[in-house]
């Protein structure tokens, strides 16, 4: 057997390896380099071109019945139209929204009057039942939204609300977890389209100013459905149990459906089309619909682009993503919804006194939310906006799991319920600031972000068993998590429309001290 001794030979060889080595890795990194420069210098492009200064007169000009009035008869006219959108448009669709929101968490209070013993489902078959709306939900959200941007929304929209409401009269003849998980799977694909919808609208109709505190007005549809749920709970579960022989949780649904229906109704007649098709308006009214969001918007046309470019564009924009993580974290910090009789049950008052006790803590969520977005619209402000109310959630949240005295629970909810529900509205009024244009992109970039913000549904239920009463820490834990990446969210997004105003400030020669006006921005 012959022996090498291979030391001297690979210190004779180690130097040249090293050499080739370190030669491989600088080409690659220049290579990299290269490619982060190329990418950068290409995005550079695009922003600059994007966002070209461009004047509200030159805007003005594009509209016909506008071109020669003055400025004084523009803002006459604009105060006009919003006066009419808002008399108009707002009460209609936060009455649709309250429907649609108590609709999704009527089977909470109908689970304390007997639906889950009734129907002789577990705790695992009920969740599964919880978890198959969210199904349907996540299945037509971008499909659903996508149609939207190219239809009309005055009779889309309430065609799907009319599609819900006839699945939650069928929920009475149910007998068991099969046929809730049927129901609230079609619920599910109803409704799923509706929520981006209305924030689509909302973004379409208003500028980036009045956006936060119009979506909060519609967003109190989800306080007040909180709110309304509460009463009609007390009233109808507690009253109506064996009457014409059916229970109470069936009445329930019965009364609702049917109000949903109506509400349906009056949509296709007070609802509008887009800015430039509604025929409500006239010539004048609707070119100013257009020139306002225009404005807004930085000069873009929202009618622009195809619906599958939407998509693409949408997919490629990180922004998209940090918005899904966002809206992931925000509805992942809202999983109490769900549960929050049989949490608010653990504080050991009877039936009555725990659905009236719900009530307080939305009115005061709604009130904070106004707030904010009135101050978030008027100083153009978002993230921290957001960032201040969520981690005033978590502390709320700490407070809940970590004691039993009943009125610091309480107080921990409300702060609980005030930052997470704020935040969502928030968080829906910037994403659509920040990619305002075309409607096929923003409409993908919502449906996605509201879409992949379901997912936190399939599993969420499972985190809120029985035997975590009374302090539900596991859920809690959860919560803390979903408040804990909505910051991270908003910092990254926060971060990224700064890099992104810096590039715009260098390509247009501005400075604090150039004189030169400033075009649109990024709002951070």
């Amino acid at each position: 057997m012959v022996h090498y001794d291979l030391g001297p030979r690979i210190l004779r060889i180690l130097p040249s390896v090293i050499a080739a080595s370190c030669i491989d890795s600088i080409a690659i990194m220049s290579i990299e380099s290269a490619n982060d420069k190329k990418m950068e210098d290409t995005e550079f492009k695009e922003v600059v071109a994007e966002h070209h200064n461009i004047t509200p007169q030159e805007i003005q000009a594009r509209f016909e019945s506008l071109r020669d009035l003055s400025q004084e008869q523009m803002d006459a006219l604009n105060k006009q139209l919003v006066k009419r959108l808002d008399w108009r448009l707002m009460p209609i669709i936060t009455l649709m929204f309250l429907m649609n929101y108590l609709d999704r968490i009527n089977v909470s209070n109908a689970r304390l009057a007997g639906l889950q013993k009734d129907l002789h489902m577990t705790d695992t078959i009920w969740n599964t039942g919880i978890s198959t709306f969210y199904v349907g939900y996540l299945i037509g959200q971008l499909p659903g939204n996508l149609w939207l941007a190219k239809a009309d929304p005055r009779w889309l929209l309430p065609s799907m609300m009319m599609a819900w409401s006839a699945g939650t009269i069928c929920m009475p003849a149910m007998t068991n977890g099969a046929g809730f998980a049927v129901c609230r799977f079609f619920i599910g694909l109803s409704e799923a389209p509706f929520f981006p919808g209305i924030t689509l609208m909302t973004s379409s109709w208003y500028t980036k100013e009045e956006n936060p505190m119009r979506m909060a007005v519609w967003h109190a549809g989800n306080t007040m459905s909180n709110i309304l749920s509460s009463f009609l709970a007390a009233g109808i579960l507690e009253n109506m149990d064996e009457v014409l022989g059916l229970h109470a949780w069936q009445w329930f649904f019965i009364i609702e459906g049917a109000a949903s229906i109506v509400v349906a109704a009056a949509g296709y007649f007070l609802l509008p089309s887009w800015p430039h098709n509604t025929r409500w308006l006239t010539k004048e009214e609707s070119d100013m619909a257009q020139y306002r969001v225009q404005l807004s918007n930085g000069g873009h046309d929202e009618e622009i682009g195809g619906t599958w470019d939407g998509v693409k564009d949408a997919a490629k924009d990180p922004f998209t993503w940090y918005f899904c993580l966002m809206h992931f974290s925000l509805v992942t910090a809202q999983s109490f919804k769900d549960f929050m009789p049989s949490i608010m049950k653990t504080f050991g008052f009877e039936n009555l006194i725990t659905y009236l006790i719900q009530a307080p803590p939305y009115a005061i969520a709604y009130a904070v939310a106004c707030g904010l977005a009135y101050t978030s619209g008027r100083f153009q402000e978002s993230s921290l906006h957001i960032i201040i109310p969520i981690v005033f959630s978590a502390v709320g949240c700490s407070v809940l799991i970590s004691t039993l005295n009943v009125g610091a629970r309480y107080f921990g909810l409300i702060l609980l319920i005030s930052g997470t529900y704020s935040g969502l509205n928030l968080q829906l009024s910037w994403e659509t600031t920040l990619v305002p244009a075309p409607r096929s992109k923003k409409a993908a970039l919502i449906a996605i972000a509201n879409c992949i913000s379901q997912v936190s549904h399939w599993f969420s239920p499972y985190f809120f068993p029985r035997s975590q009463e009374p302090y539900y820490r596991l859920g809690g834990g959860l919560i803390l998590f979903g408040c804990l990446a909505c910051v991270v969210s908003a910092l990254l997004v926060r971060l990224r429309a700064m890099s992104l105003n810096k590039k715009l400030d260098e390509a247009q020669g501005y400075s604090e001290h150039s004189g030169s006006e400033r075009g649109w921005r990024y709002v951070y």
